[in-house]
């Protein structure tokens, strides 16, 4: 099989030592030669990516390694969620269009006439302040980013890209001459308009369209009672309309509390007086049509396709639809079995914005 066969492979094993080998092993048995290979392993797996990192690399002769933890991995058509595995894919890029970076702004390439920009696969560790380091990545480097932040109820936040270390962001710098094609699945559907925010107490949304956000999350729901509301709150969020964007995009938050009394309601964003906001339900009816339609659009734009990688929030998967194993399904009913990697983060990221609820994919 030709060395510039992009290969993937999962493995589901409760020995870290065992699971390294099988993906390495299932990786040679699909082709040899790459050149960056990428790696996830779920925080069930009780070993950190030191050890799997190196089995890979020694076993498949590719050095250089990118990837992050998650609560699921994904692999080839396969998913894991809750459950010890690691998932991996290499990739073969020639060594003039990549960079591993590591904590540090990646550097740009220089410009060479190539049309577009690169594009910048990128892990984060969440539990430091992280957003004005996204800002600052895509700024120094000028790269559309592409990614997701660490997920991990265990003291394992690592991410490789090269070496293994914690905390930052870290990852792969690619050259604008790699064509990429990129999109974002929103798992949320609207329930009302979208609203403008009249007044901001204590960090509370105050008044919405002249109106109390309770009184208005009542009448979007066509509910009356308070009592009715509460059964759906788990269900419900707000969007965020992102600004200076004809597209229609938008980010999605947690309404993390409602002061009945008042009539106030608790975001879990920033927000300010004139943003944007409406409110909306987690779908899976919606999330399925809308995941299936992004993939078949990428495709449609990737005719030469030879990989793909898929972040996914940790609230989809089995939270969201039947299975890890659906989701991924239906993105590859649309790719027709492409090699595929990715994971279950704790945050999407595309472009300078982090996501939630949101399945990010980006086809090589």
């Amino acid at each position: 099989m030709s060395s510039d066969h992009f290969r993937a492979a999962l493995v589901i094993d409760d020995d870290p030592a065992r699971a390294a080998d099988r993906v390495a092993d299932d990786l040679a048995a699909k082709g040899g030669g790459g050149s960056v290979g990428f790696v996830y392993v779920t925080d069930r797996l009780k070993t950190g990516l030191g050890p799997v990192v190196a089995t890979l690399a020694q076993k498949t002769g590719v050095a250089n390694w990118v990837g992050t933890i998650g609560f699921g991995v994904i692999g080839g058509r396969d998913a894991a969620y809750n459950q010890p595995a690691i998932a991996a894919m290499i990739a073969n890029w020639p060594e003039d269009q990549f960079k591993l970076y590591d904590r540090e702004p990646a550097q740009s390439f220089a410009s060479d006439g190539a049309a577009g920009l690169p594009t910048a696969i990128v892990h984060v560790d969440p539990r430091r302040p992280f957003e004005d380091a996204l800002r600052g990545l895509a700024a120094s480097s000028g790269a559309y980013l592409v990614g997701g932040l660490t997920a991990s109820r265990t003291r394992q936040f690592d991410q490789v890209a090269g070496a293994v270390a914690e905390s930052g962001a870290s990852g792969l710098l690619l050259s604008p001459d790699v064509e990429i094609a990129i999109g974002v699945s929103q798992g949320c559907s609207a329930i009302g308009p979208v609203r403008t925010i009249d007044a901001v107490e204590d960090g509370l949304v105050a008044k919405l369209d002249g109106e109390t956000p309770l009184r208005a999350l009542l009448s979007d729901l066509s509910v009356t009672q308070e009592s009715d509301l509460r059964k759906l709150l788990l269900s419900l969020h707000v969007g965020l309309p992102a600004p200076n964007c004809d597209t229609g995009d938008y980010v999605v938050r947690n309404i993390t509390g409602i002061d009945a009394e008042s009539g106030r309601i608790a975001i879990a964003d920033q927000i300010e007086p004139g943003q944007k906001l409406f409110f909306c339900r987690r779908d899976r009816a919606a999330a399925t049509k809308d995941l299936l339609a992004m993939a078949q659009k990428l495709r449609r734009r990737t005719p030469n396709l030879r990989g793909a990688l898929y972040v996914s929030c940790c609230a989809r998967g089995p939270n969201l639809f039947d299975s890890a194993n659906e989701e991924v399904e239906l993105i590859q009913s649309a790719l027709g079995e492409a090699p595929l990697v990715g994971f279950y983060a704790n945050g999407e990221i595309a472009g300078d914005r982090i996501y939630g609820y949101t399945g990010v994919l980006a086809l090589f």
